[in-house]
């Protein structure tokens, strides 16, 4: 998978203020509305076994209950002293079709409100080892709830031209329209601009305007409260699209399953360069 706008790349050596400009540049670039190669109903954890059973009746009108689900890749990180171990898992519905890594020196220390400039060229990396060209990136980082609305999942989704997903397990920035304490799996509110988001080209930061949602994705009668996740829109997508897709990919576990994969793939991968 290789940039489709490679001039809007993170890359080492800038200022502050040349990573903000260039975020700024990214978010007027980026497409917070639906506009995806594949049909939303189509993503699931559904086994091939199970898909027609699980799917067909969910099929949106005019859709393609022949189609095969789309490709989703589950991104993450782990860290050896100095360099980042990018991971992507490939899923087709509840299938990993491709695991693939990269180990890329690290230009610089974690910034909040600048991630993609320390992990994106490393994930870039990663993206350009696959054989495939998955359909949706799903991010373990923000999209649109950044501060410049160009987090990870945006920067990466619009240098790659690609339906792309912010999965954060904390807030950056904006407001929820509720309190997000002990909910209950699936529930959802609202995320709000506010005075700590720039408004950026075409796209608005204000009360009205929803950047995307805390979702609970689980919650355990025998645990501690499990906290909610914080999505958003990287690029193609719309807030409410995005938080369904979140959903569907939600299996047993607070994550969503391709990023829980792409996180244990970092891990098991790290093992290797440890011994």
């Amino acid at each position: 998978m290789r940039p489709a706008r490679p001039e809007l790349a993170p890359r080492p050596g800038l200022s502050r203020d040349e990573m903000e400009s260039l975020q700024r540049r990214v978010a007027e670039a980026a497409v917070f509305e639906d506009d995806l190669p594949f049909d939303p109903t189509r993503v699931s954890l559904a086994t091939p076994e199970t898909e027609n059973e699980t799917l067909t009746d969910a099929i949106v009108p005019g859709g393609d209950a022949d189609s095969p689900p789309p490709l989703v890749a589950g991104i993450d990180q782990s860290f050896l002293d100095d360099r980042a171990l990018s991971a992507v898992v490939v899923l087709r519905g509840g299938e990993v079709v491709e695991r693939v890594h990269a180990v890329s020196d690290l230009d610089l220390p974690y910034i909040p409100g600048l991630l993609s400039f320390r992990e994106g060229g490393p994930i870039l990396d990663a993206l350009a080892e696959l054989d495939c060209d998955p359909d949706l990136l799903v991010f373990d980082g923000s999209g649109r709830i950044h501060f410049r609305q160009a987090g990870l999942a945006t920067h990466l989704g619009v240098v790659c031209d690609a339906p792309s997903i912010g999965v954060a397990k904390s807030l950056l920035c904006g407001t929820p329209d509720e309190d997000v304490d002990g909910r209950p799996e699936g529930w959802r509110t609202p995320i709000r601009a506010d005075d700590s988001v720039d408004p950026v080209g075409g796209h608005p930061a204000g009360p009205e305007t929803t950047i995307g949602y805390a979702f609970q994705s689980r919650q355990y009668d025998s645990r501690p409260i499990v906290n909610p996740l914080y999505v958003s829109p990287g690029h193609r997508l719309s807030a409410a699209t995005t938080v369904d897709l979140v959903s569907r990919l939600s299996g047993q576990y607070k994550l969503p399953e391709p990023t829980r994969l792409a996180d244990a793939y970092a891990d098991e991968a790290k093992a290797q360069y440890e011994d």
